[in-house]
């Protein structure tokens, strides 16, 4: 399915910033639809390849770019609209809402799939010129209580429905602190021209219950009301002013807050001036104190896992450690080879536990790591040995489960091509390469030395190192590992890990 901005430039030649109003109007009309119990269409005039009007003479279609559907009601529209075309005949609203520069309704409803619908066409007003029409449409088939929070609603549906055709409404707020948005049915309260409240949604009222208001809202000045419940000075006065600043006819930035009892809610204030007369302001409000608390939990949760890979990475440095002196003081040489070993597979576990002790979601760049792995492995090269390991495709992100067991894999045959398949005194080199798809990770380790031993036999080895490899490639990462002879010269490791399994 192509893009607003796809759309826009095949059908249109709007101006840049035309089409960056559309997809201001495309990110704010969810509140419109809701607000409506209608769908919205968002139709263009169709244009000529140069951007240019069509001729008279050919007739005038409209191309849908965008669709909403209300969270508050049933849909007009269960199909997908998006990329359909109409004419003046069969929505004749549309052309009427371009030529006369005002909201157009159909006198009657029209039936649609067996569904009566009522269509309005708003003007979507830019720099004086109507570039689009907003297409509000009803489905009539389930009746309506007029009831208090209906007709609230709808009247502030209705004023900045008029502030769409007038161009004053959306507007390109800053970005906001908050990513998120309170919504329609979150918490709404209108505010008349001097501010007091005309109309408080039970969940706004709920919410304002919550800060430790415990009587109505209707009647009170919100933005002095709101000031004495929020617990820092800061936050009560920029809450506060925002709510003053849409009575003003300045649209407020999202903000959030928290009130002396500890609840914290997520405001929005909006000005409603339909035709460029006040008319008080839009607040919307929504409790997300359950939210922040379980936010709070898995912040101390992360961080608690993380003091804890931290402190691993400690203890098994000192193991190293430990091995390193016992090492100095073994004069076999056989021992302080297989010490040089634990060392280096302990080291390469703590680098695992290094990584996660710095990051927030579990989660693994294997490439970055590998890149650590490759030059304590290369320095345990035959000596006289020339042996040069280097790295190549992306191996991405993985899960904390995986990276430890595929580092110590990874790590083991990097070490058995550096040891055993150059003799001393010669050079080669040894290549990392990573495939990374949707489902799988393969990882090739290839050198140019001497090949395998006649007879050679992955499953009867009784090297250690291989034997570690078998066992976690086939009991933690659910992988499969083959050894075998490359066409010219030397061996090739191949390694095939899934990127998501059960346990």
């Amino acid at each position: 399915m192509s893009t607003l901005s796809d759309l826009l430039a095949e059908h249109t030649g709007l101006s840049g910033g035309a089409v960056d109003h559309l997809q201001t109007v495309v990110a704010e009309w969810q509140l419109l639809s809701d607000l409506s119990f209608a769908d919205f269409l968002l139709w263009v005039p169709e244009t000529a390849a140069d951007g240019a009007p069509l001729p008279p003479t050919v007739e005038r279609r409209y191309v849908c770019v965008a669709q909403a559907r209300p969270t508050t009601g049933p849909t007009a529209h269960p199909e997908d609209v998006v990329a359909s075309h109409t004419t003046a005949d069969d929505h004749p609203q549309l052309r009427r809402a371009i030529a006369e520069r005002r909201i157009c309704r159909e006198e009657d409803p029209r039936w649609y799939l067996g569904v009566p619908v009522r269509r309005e066409a708003i003007p979507v007003s830019f720099g004086g010129e109507v570039i689009a029409i907003l297409s509000r449409e009803t489905n009539l088939a389930v009746p309506r209580v007029p009831s208090a929070l209906e007709i609230a609603y709808l009247g502030i549906a209705g004023d900045l429905c008029q502030m769409v055709a007038d161009g004053t409404f959306p507007t390109t707020e800053p970005s906001p602190d908050v990513h998120t948005s309170p919504r329609v049915g979150d918490g709404l309260l209108r505010l008349d021209t001097a501010g007091a409240v005309v109309f408080a949604s039970p969940n706004a009222l709920s919410a304002y219950h919550r800060m430790g208001h415990a009587s109505d809202l209707v009647g009170v000045r919100l933005a002095p009301l709101t000031r004495s419940l929020i617990a820092d000075p800061f936050d009560a006065t920029e809450v506060a002013q925002r709510i003053v600043s849409a009575l003003d006819g300045q649209p407020g930035m999202r903000t959030e807050a928290e009130s002396r009892r500890g609840a914290a809610v997520l405001f929005r204030a909006l000005p409603l001036r339909p035709g460029g007369k006040a008319a008080g302001a839009l607040v919307l409000c929504r409790d997300v104190t359950e939210v922040r608390r379980r936010d709070r939990a898995l912040l101390s949760k992360d961080a608690t896992i993380r003091e804890i890979h931290h402190r691993v990475k400690n203890n098994l440095q000192t193991v190293a450690a430990l091995l390193r002196l016992q090492s100095r003081r073994t004069s076999s040489p056989e021992a302080k080879e297989a010490l040089a070993e634990s060392v280096r597979r302990v080291a390469a576990i703590a680098m695992v536990h290094e990584t996660l002790s710095t990051s927030v979601d579990e989660r693994v760049d294997l490439d970055a790591l590998v890149d650590k792995v490759i030059p304590v492995v290369g320095d345990v090269a035959v000596a006289e040995s020339h042996v040069q390991v280097r790295k190549s495709g992306q191996f991405g992100i993985v899960a904390a489960e995986t990276a430890t067991p595929l580092v110590m894999v990874l790590t083991e045959l990097i070490q058995n091509a550096v040891e055993h398949a150059f003799p001393p005194g010669s050079s080669g080199e040894v290549e990392v390469s990573a495939t990374r798809s949707a489902r799988w990770l393969d990882v090739l380790v290839a050198d140019n030395g001497r090949g395998l031993p006649p007879g050679f036999s992955l499953e009867r080895t009784n090297g250690l190192g291989l034997q570690i490899v078998r066992t976690l490639v086939e009991s933690e990462l659910r992988g499969s590992l083959s050894l075998r002879r490359r066409p010219e010269t030397g061996t090739e490791a191949v390694l095939r890990v899934p990127l998501s399994h059960r346990r």
